[in-house]
């Protein structure tokens, strides 16, 4: 083994971003020697701090779900889902103070630096296209944990890292948000959560950044007489309410799930009726008031936010991995577990529609297409991935391929290019892998398959090209 080969390398999350939301040149923050020496002696000392003084006793119990400081007209609803729509979106109430970590640099704009000149050609990368994705990459390497934004282009085939953020601790999930609390205007965030229990959101069109935006929670500390604020243990899902925009859930090891004001930036309601841990939290697509969760404890879970005890299980058993709204039939939910089974659930009836056993080891990434209706996707730790047909009374396979990132820990499909799609893994020499799915193993140019609209056509076109000698002489017609 070579001196430079890592011990440990792999994708422990991801979550593309649309096209169109990130600066076309982000904000570059430039410290000299000093003002990076005061900063890390800095964060040292309150991390020395933090670990003398850490409380993890229970003793602080309801604290970790303080009251608001004016109480909700209705106390079942506490973020008013009610009237979501009726209010004024011009009112941005500012509580970040609270929760904001950058440190105290005088005028930060000395420290910024915008490049308005056009780029030369070794700055020509670091231009963000209209037509450019981004991919957020939890990436573990050693002992190093880093958040990656990677720029992905479809029409031009490009893949690359842009620019990286050092993380303090092991990531675990990823959000994109664009509700800043600081800003009235829309803003390009990622929400982080991880092995310790405070959430960290950072700017992405800020690069070189030594600090997040904000946090999200507070540690216990006895010598500064502080109480915890949030989550108790590990952070493992997190998702944002997008009709509802400043309302985040995060769901923990601690088993609970609390729902974040992100303006206040304290937690507002916690469910707490959990047995195990809460791996999968998703807010539905369109009822901002709906809440989907998946646990450790084998049931999944959905909530009336408006009234916190208002929920509904479906067991699945042992461990649920993941859980997914579909987008296509607003009442169905698909979820899968830690023995590789799927089951599609319709929150109008008692049990799963259908089950079945879709890999022989956990399902870590369970997909629904936006844009092809019945598309989903699987991948497991069992190294492969698979897509599925689920239109119809239960799921028929498409296809199958064997994945190139040994075992599979998370994907995300594309919301710009229905057919590509991106699976993170542990293999130390190709951990993380772009899968374009008009291109099979057995075939490489299914190209035609951009011009299908559901699952049936890309099915019809895969059975005319079972063989190379097809799909050689659609290449001489080409």
């Amino acid at each position: 083994m070579e001196e430079n080969t890592p011990t440990v390398s792999l994708v422990s999350c991801m979550r593309f971003v649309r096209r169109g939301i990130a600066k076309a040149v982000p904000e570059k923050i430039e410290l000299t020697e000093k003002e990076l020496e005061k900063i890390i002696k800095q964060t040292a000392s309150e991390l020395r701090i933090s670990e003398q003084g850490d409380d993890n006793s229970d003793e602080e119990g309801e604290e970790a779900a303080s009251a608001p400081p004016d109480p909700p007209a209705d106390p079942n609803d506490e973020f008013n889902f009610e009237q979501y729509d009726e209010e004024d979106t011009n009112t941005n109430p500012i509580g970040i103070g609270t929760v904001a970590t950058m440190p105290n640099l005088g005028d930060l704009s000395e420290h910024v630096q915008i490049r308005t000149e056009g780029p030369d050609s070794d700055e020509e990368d670091d231009i963000i296209k209209p037509t450019d994705n981004l991919l957020l990459v939890g990436h573990v390497e050693s002992d190093a944990s880093i958040l990656e934004v990677y720029i992905f282009n479809k029409e031009e085939g490009s893949f690359y890292v842009h620019h990286d953020i050092i993380l303090p601790w092991f990531p675990l999930c990823i959000e994109w948000l664009s509700h800043d609390p600081s800003d009235p205007n829309p803003g390009n965030l990622c929400a982080l959560g991880g092995m310790d229990p405070v959430i960290q959101v950072w700017d992405l069109d800020i690069e070189n950044c030594l600090e997040p935006a904000f946090k999200l929670g507070k540690k216990p500390n006895k010598k500064k007489k502080t109480k915890r604020v949030g989550h108790k243990d590990a952070v493992l899902d997190l998702s944002w309410n997008r009709n509802f925009t400043h309302v985040l859930a995060s769901g923990s090891a601690d088993n609970t799930v609390l729902l974040w004001d992100l303006d206040q930036g304290t937690p507002h309601t916690k469910l707490d009726y959990f047995q195990d841990k809460v791996q999968s939290v998703s807010f539905h697509p369109l009822e901002a008031q709906t809440l989907l969760s998946g646990a450790c404890d084998g049931s999944a879970r959905v909530t009336d936010c408006r009234a916190a005890a208002a929920h509904r299980a479906w067991p699945l058993g042992p461990e649920i991995e993941r859980a997914v709204w579909d987008t296509h039939n607003p009442f169905c939910f698909v979820m899968s577990n830690n023995e590789g089974k799927v089951a599609y659930v319709d929150c109008r009836q008692n049990e799963p529609l259908w089950t079945m056993t879709a890999h022989e080891k956990e399902v870590t990434g369970l997909l629904l297409s936006e844009h092809i209706p019945g598309l989903m996707v699987t991948v497991s730790t069992d190294g492969k991935m698979k897509t599925w047909d689920i239109t119809g009374s239960g799921a028929t396979q498409v296809s199958e391929r064997a994945g190139r990132v040994g075992q599979a820990l998370c994907a995300a499909l594309c919301p710009d290019a229905p057919h590509s799609l991106a699976v993170g893994g542990d293999n130390k020499e190709n951990f993380i892998e772009v899968v374009d799915l008009t291109i099979s193993e057995q075939c490489e140019l299914f190209s035609q398959l951009n011009t299908c609209t559901s699952i049936q056509q890309v099915k019809r076109f895969m059975c005319l090209c079972k063989s190379r000698i097809v799909g050689e002489l659609m290449l001489g017609n080409e």
